[in-house]
């Protein structure tokens, strides 16, 4: 048997195999190693980029949500106008009669991003529209992430922990949320800085090297550009010094590379004209400030300690930090009570207590993606990542380094985060893949080489342990290996069945399945948008809820009055009494703001559930939260029984509102379904209760095929002397 083991072996060895062919055979195990790891890189990187296509080839190159159709027409401006006009732009398309500052009020790290694109293929004669680079900005990106978090996990554990967390990155749903073809939003190039930062601050941190510490702050600088959410990598850093100094872990490294981030990225940071001095002003930059000055002190206090004897530095050390202690409290209190340092926000506040933002500003609760999250949605967007990521984290607590309590950091803070807010799952979703990576490589490092039963023979040998002694070693290898084979399998066609049906449709254009099982497009939003374009005058000023602000001005060119900026409470206040009242207050309003048209998304004749009607509540509660609307009182538009309702058993104040008569008009005469009366609406289940009703002070302008979109024209004030 073994003459004839030998005899096939030295058969195979004369033959030549494709790899002989190509040349790859003859490279040394380290070239075929790394070629092995450029390939998975490669596959990842390009599977990132196609999985997030879906939406493009079902519908088409358009730009998705709302958000990103003023990220759009901002870009366009700065690719047309160049970065000083962008910088000074004041747009008086947006909050009438107010306007807004552009240059002042935005990130502007994704419209310089993109533009640079755009501009770097225009260079080389690469024709390409401004609005496809952005479509395709957030793939381009994703690309990009994996290989950030390939280097990111080799550096906390290892070559294939790094390969394995690149490769869920790439298809994970809580990150293609948010990073689509088409989801031109800050978050698609703000992950990428978030973990490229964190890469160069571990580097940092692990050679105390002025080069690494100074690309972190570049990395910082980029990111502040990006996305409000720097806050947290700037806490998180921070954060991660202190534990290393209460561990007893801290060192001249560490000092180099936090002082040298800190002091750079803080300078760079404040030459965003929206940060401003925030750095060194607001309370939730105080802490990254108060490490600083930590680190300071315990390098002196080091310094103390080797040049003094141990009864003199005791002496001395009480003294002075106590002096120190008492010195920053009373600075720090003092600033505060001046106003020199600003409170915490009302967004940082709803962070930290869940109940804030619904009890104090109803604003920030309306937006279904600063709800909390639920235990389904953790699963929808992570699936295997769940199971997977305790794995991980049990494998980082063994081999603690610094590196591993700042991803333990990391995942502690972000799964608190994304609990309190559904947003936040994007800044999860990197650490579960990086800590779920740790997790399969090293169970599957443990196993794999218990699978060979020959090779479990020589193990067991040399380690001169009997083979009894474990005697199914090579089954239960086998058998775990399948099952982690069988998890991955699972996690891919999970991921790719949430990214095609949950996140790859675009909230502009609207598909559904018929009865025979065709594909239905509703195209309502762009075609009242090009109505509202073509057939209203060009200073024609339009009011809505402030979602649908954003797409207005990029789509109909249209001035609004409120938008998704949502900065001036009071104004979108005014807007929710208008919606709120009956129409003879609401027309005072109306021609106090100077309203030429009123646009109302409705859904109750195509199904479509995210109309006006369902979000009608947050407009009375952020409509009655200011003194001027104090007399619309949430529970007058509740039944008798105290549901929200729309049928017969509806109140006064709501049949009565402008929002129900602009939605509800002439939708008694039409028939839903069958076997229904008239009126019915089929996102309710209800049938209206006031069907027979005429506008007083509007008149109905345009109504969209499905009737989602509905435009209505506010009547001029009678001629003098009229009745």
């Amino acid at each position: 048997y073994n003459e004839y083991k030998s005899y096939l072996r030295n058969k195979m060895a004369k033959s030549k195999t494709f790899l002989d062919v190509v040349g790859i055979s003859s490279l040394s195990q380290a070239k075929k190693e790394s070629l092995i790891q450029m390939s998975i890189l490669a596959i990842a990187c390009i599977l990132s980029f196609c999985v997030r296509l879906f939406s493009v080839l079902r519908f088409e190159s358009v730009i998705h949500e709302f958000d990103p159709y003023f990220n759009y027409r901002t870009t366009k401006h700065l690719v047309d106008n160049g970065y000083y006009d962008f910088h000074n732009w004041f747009d008086d398309r947006a909050w009438y009669p107010l306007g807004r500052i552009i240059g002042g009020t935005i990130y502007p790290g994704l419209m310089v991003t993109a533009a640079s694109v755009y501009n770097v293929l225009n260079f080389f004669n690469i024709t390409i529209n401004i609005r496809n680079v952005c479509v395709f900005l957030a793939p381009l990106f994703s690309s990009f992430t994996v290989l950030v978090v390939y280097l990111l996990t080799k550096e906390v554990k290892s070559v294939g922990a790094g390969l394995v967390a690149a490769a869920m990155i790439s298809i994970v749903p809580g990150y293609i949320s948010r990073s689509v073809a088409g989801s031109y939003d800050n978050e698609g190039i703000a992950i990428f800085c978030m973990l490229l930062t964190y890469y160069f601050w571990i580097k940092s941190a692990k050679t105390g090297s002025i080069c690494w510490s100074l690309l972190c702050a570049l990395a910082y600088f980029y990111m502040v550009s990006s996305w409000g959410g720097y806050v947290f990598l700037i806490n998180l850093i921070p954060l991660h010094v202190l534990t290393l100094m209460i561990t007893g872990r801290f060192s001249h490294r560490t000092y180099v590379a936090y002082c040298i981030t800190y002091s750079v990225g803080t300078i760079l940071s404040m030459q965003i004209p929206f940060v401003g001095f925030a750095p060194v002003e607001t309370s939730e930059h105080m802490a990254a400030l108060g490490v600083f000055g930590l680190c300071q002190i315990y390098a002196f206090v080091q310094y103390l300690r080797n040049n003094m004897t141990a009864t003199n530095f005791n002496i001395l050390f009480r003294g002075v930090v106590t002096a120190a202690l008492v010195g920053a409290g009373v600075a720090f209190g003092i600033a505060s009570f001046f106003g020199k340092i600003a409170p915490w926000t009302g967004r940082f506040y709803s962070l930290l207590d869940p109940s804030y933002a619904k009890n104090n500003i109803p604003i920030i609760a309306s937006v279904s993606e600063h709800q909390p999250t639920t235990w389904a949605s953790f699963y929808f967007d992570l699936h295997l990542l769940v199971f997977m990521f305790p794995v991980g984290l049990y494998y980082c607590f063994r081999d603690l380094t610094d590196a591993n309590i700042f991803v333990i950091l990391y995942s502690v803070t972000s799964i608190y985060f994304a609990g309190v807010m559904v947003r936040l799952m994007l800044v999860l979703a990197p650490i579960m893949c990086i800590m779920s990576g740790i997790g399969v490589s090293n169970t599957l490092n443990t196993y794999m080489k218990n699978v060979d039963k020959e090779e479990v023979a020589v193990q067991t040998a040399k380690s001169k342990k009997k083979a009894a002694d474990y005697p199914i070693k090579s089954e239960i290898a086998t058998v775990m290996v399948c099952i982690v084979a069988m998890f991955l399998t699972t996690f891919v066609f999970h991921c790719t069945w949430v990214t095609s049906e949950a996140y790859s449709s675009p909230s502009i254009v609207l598909a559904a399945r018929g009865h025979d099982g065709n594909r239905i497009i509703f195209d309502d939003f762009r075609e009242a948008y090009n109505w509202l374009k073509h057939n209203t005058p060009e200073d024609a000023k339009v009011m809505s809820w402030w979602d649908y602000g954003y797409q207005i001005t990029a789509m109909a060119n249209r001035t609004i009055l409120v938008d998704n900026n949502t900065w001036n409470n009071t104004h979108i206040s005014r807007v929710g009494q208008a919606m709120a009242s009956p129409e003879e207050h609401s027309y005072t309003i109306m021609k106090e703001l100077d309203v030429d048209y009123v646009l109302v998304i409705f859904g109750g004749l195509s199904g479509y559930s995210s109309d006006d009607i369902n979000k009608f509540l947050w407009m009375i509660r952020i409509g009655g939260s200011t003194p001027e609307g104090a007399h619309i009182k949430e529970n007058d538009y509740y039944s008798s029984s105290g549901e929200y309702k729309i049928d017969k058993d509806a109140s006064s104040a709501m049949l009565n509102s402008l929002m129900y008569k602009m939605c509800y008009y002439r939708f008694g005469e039409v028939m839903t379904e069958n076997g229904k009366p008239s009126g019915y609406d089929r996102v309710r289940n209800q049938e209206i209760g006031n069907k027979n009703f005429e506008l007083d002070v509007l008149e109905e302008a345009y109504t969209s095929e499905h009737w989602i979109v509905r435009i209505y024209k506010v009547k001029d004030l009678d001629n003098r002397g009229s009745k």
